[in-house]
């Protein structure tokens, strides 16, 4: 009896033993790891109940070299990682920063910021911040209709596979490129300066369109301040005066940034994105061609491949490097346009400075004959104040022999009122011969 009551005790802990075992979840019925969500996407996707937004991400639109544009948006991390460029770059294309012109040259990657159009390019694509904004669309129009015209598939007449082709060659790392491809890339404007220069169309299109607005607004205002000098047109004008120096900073901002570049071969040197990307590529062929040739045996031999590399590379190359006759053209192009563009705020500023100066001449004209008209006053108000005084002085209960003279009064009064007008005759002409009266 006690055997069987402990058998069936075991029993029972077995039992719950196997219950508690089957309380815990099977392997499958783990769910799976969550994916942590990329922070680069096509579109934005719809976020679950209790998820918050990512901070600090904006949309940016792409274009690769051959006009392909996708909408993407990014986190300053992301945008740091894709295009390797400092953090404080990204700043320059905030708000902060939005009324200056800057363009500048990093190791593959360069950072446009002209008006409107924040961007940052690299040797086989655009990245370009708010594109919806109705200032950028025409910069987006432009270039998805010249990048797919200025691609090498349609420059050479070749095939989209011959364009994938080149584009391998071009782009991977640790090959040598094609010497077609090289010699299509020198004789044909960069990707990086095809993009610039159609930046720069676009702003100088822009800041002329508004100098053209400014001068169609301005001469007619300055015609009415000529004729009729009131508030309301001298309202006017200095609105005028303030778009006008604001209209003249932005272009010269500009213009600066183009003269800054053209005074710095080193620095335009830099923006060639494309020529270091060949030059890396090279550099990597080499290096994967001494490995494959057992020509690097030990550690102490890598100063001589670096003077392989300089004596291979640098004879070829030191001529290219210091090649920047193609950009220094376009940028003397656009700051000869600035410069143009310019000279029209300035002749604006002209016909303002001169109107003012010929409403200034009218008022001081007017101001002239009031005075000398208070003057002539001022003369006959002595004159009659004369008269009034010798009037005043007879007219005192003093006895006087006039007094008993029959028919004095008229005489006297038309004596002295005489002796006053020929007083303020006198007066007058001494005036008139000081030139203290206009003639």
């Amino acid at each position: 009896m006690g055997k069987g009551r402990f058998s069936i005790c075991g029993g029972n802990s077995v039992l719950r033993r196997r219950k508690k075992a089957g309380d815990l979840p099977s392997p499958t019925s783990i769910p799976p790891p969550m994916v942590a969500e990329s922070s680069l996407s096509t579109a934005p996707q719809p976020m679950a109940k209790g998820k918050k937004k990512a901070v600090g991400a904006r949309l940016w639109i792409r274009f690769d070299r051959f006009g392909n544009s996708e909408l993407v948006e990014c986190d300053k991390s992301a945008i740091i990682k894709r295009v390797a460029i400092p953090a404080r770059d990204l700043r320059i294309l905030g708000p902060i920063f939005s009324d200056s012109s800057n363009i500048l040259a990093r190791e593959k990657a360069m950072v446009v910021n002209l008006e409107f159009i924040k961007a940052i390019v690299t040797a086989e694509e655009i990245l370009l911040l708010d594109p919806l904004r109705h200032e950028v669309l025409p910069f987006v129009d432009q270039l998805r209709q010249q990048l797919p015209l200025k691609s090498p598939t349609n420059i050479q007449g070749a095939s989209p596979a011959d364009a994938q082709h080149d584009d391998l060659h071009v782009s991977n790392y640790g090959r040598l490129p094609v010497p077609e491809a090289v010699e299509n890339l020198q004789s044909e404007l960069p990707f990086e300066f095809q993009v610039l220069e159609i930046a720069l169309e676009v702003v100088c299109m822009f800041l002329d369109s508004n100098v053209a607005e400014l001068e169609r607004d301005a001469y007619p205002v300055l015609d009415e301040l000529a004729k009729n000098v009131s508030t309301k047109n001298l309202e006017h004008v200095r609105s005028l005066k303030s778009n006008l120096t604001r209209l003249l900073a932005r272009v010269q901002k500009v213009r600066d940034e183009i003269e800054h570049l053209l005074d710095d071969n080193e620095d335009m040197a830099h923006l060639y994105l494309t020529r270091k990307l060949i030059q890396n590529q090279q550099y990597e062929a080499l290096l994967g061609e001494a490995e494959s040739t057992n020509i690097v045996h030990a550690a102490p031999q890598f100063p001589r491949l670096a003077s392989i590399r300089s004596g291979s590379l640098a004879n070829s190359n030191i001529t290219f490097e210091n090649d920047v006759e193609d950009l220094e053209m376009m940028l003397e192009a656009y700051f000869m346009q600035l410069d143009g563009t310019r000279n029209k705020i300035l002749s604006v500023r002209e016909y303002i400075d001169d109107t003012e100066d010929y409403v200034n001449i009218q008022l001081d004209n007017q101001r002239n004959e009031l005075i000398q008209l208070q003057l002539t006053l001022t003369i006959a108000s002595f004159a009659i104040a004369t008269e009034t005084l010798i009037c005043g002085i007879f007219g005192m209960n003093i006895q006087c022999i006039l007094y008993n003279m029959n028919g004095i009064f008229g005489l006297f009064v038309g004596s002295v009122t005489c002796a006053c007008i020929l007083l303020f005759l006198l007066i007058l002409g001494y005036a008139r011969w000081k030139k203290l009266l206009g003639s």
